[in-house]
């Protein structure tokens, strides 16, 4: 049986109580690879990324969490909150390592390559990197945009960070000098903001509109519109698909290279917050103001994770029992 007959079943991953807003992935390490989920519940959970099973939950915020980030290597955890804190954790043991304090809602939270710095976006404007090995020191401070950052990333080795703000701009900041370098203006604001795995590539999501960026020179490759507001995309590690959500509570699935659109199904129950790929593109997560997380097959019927190849005879049976995974 041809695997587009296979109809997409999800892994659902409950335990949030509240939307799940932003999510992130770390690379593949010895025991696997590991997902994030940030939650206005105030409490982010760290999963098993290729199963959804529970690992744990980060308790010490008191407010919701915005943004979250993974190390490399699954060691070490961020979050962003409405406490106006951003916390770094030991992501094995839970403990929270550092409280690093701002004046309003902390919105982005990221690592650089090296796992010494973090990058923060808050509702103050205002983009700091925060040095773990100093976390006392004054962080680096980037002024400039005219609304709330929704997202910061470090770039181009860890020299720039590039952050998407409520000021319907995108700038690239030089870390050497301080100052913006390059800015990109959009008719609407941007939603997210994604580097894909080889650093190539940025994906920006702005009202119904998905652009995708060079991100050594910011020259613009190409631009998708979608049939719905999109707060969130993800181009998948080899380039040739992309994925998204937005308003409409459906998950769409696009060729890159064409820019059509493959599928697109129902994949919550309110709209779409966050959309991301696994560091080996096998699946993508998907976090909703439904409260749930759900993992998706990038190829629908094959052996992975949780998923067995199905017999068709076998599939009448499969089709009707949604996985579930909890949190204990």
């Amino acid at each position: 049986m041809a695997a587009n007959n296979l109809r997409q079943i999800p892994l659902t991953c409950s335990g949030h109580t509240r939307p799940v807003v932003h999510l992130d992935f770390s690379d593949i390490c010895d025991s696997g690879y590991f997902l994030i989920s940030a939650c206005k519940d105030g409490s982010p959970m760290l999963r098993h990324g290729d199963t959804g099973d529970w690992v744990g939950t980060f308790e010490g915020h008191k407010g919701a969490v915005w943004g979250v980030a993974l190390n490399r290597s699954a060691t070490l955890a961020a979050s962003g909150a409405a406490d106006f804190t951003g916390k770094v954790w030991n992501a094995v043991s839970g403990a929270e390592i550092h409280s690093f304090q701002h004046k309003h809602i902390v919105k982005s939270v990221a690592f650089d390559n090296s796992s010494e710095n973090i990058v923060t976006g808050s509702n103050e404007k205002l983009v700091r990197v925060f040095n773990l090995e100093q976390p006392d020191a004054e962080p680096e401070l980037y002024g400039g945009h005219a609304g709330a950052i929704k997202r910061a990333l470090f770039c181009r080795d860890d020299k720039c960070i590039i952050s998407a703000a409520d000021d319907k701009t995108v700038r690239l900041w030089d870390r050497m000098t301080g100052i913006e370098v390059q800015r990109l203006q959009f008719q609407s604001n941007p939603n997210s903001l994604e580097i894909s795995r080889d650093n190539h590539v940025l994906t920006i999501t702005h009202g119904s509109t998905i652009s995708f960026w060079e991100i050594d020179t910011l020259k613009k490759l190409k631009e998708v519109k979608v049939p719905t507001n999109v707060a969130s995309a993800s181009l998948h590690p080899d380039k040739h698909v992309f994925v998204c959500g937005g308003e409409d509570f459906k998950m769409y699935k696009f060729d890159y290279i064409t820019g059509n659109e493959i599928e697109s199904f129902k994949g919550h129950f309110g709209p779409v917050h966050s959309v991301k790929f696994s560091p080996d593109g096998e699946l993508y997560a998907s976090g909703s103001e439904d409260g749930t997380l759900r993992l998706w097959q990038t190829t629908v019927g094959k052996t992975y994770g949780l998923w067995k190849c199905t017999e068709p005879s076998e599939l009448n049976n499969s089709l009707n029992s949604p996985r579930e995974v909890p949190a204990n």
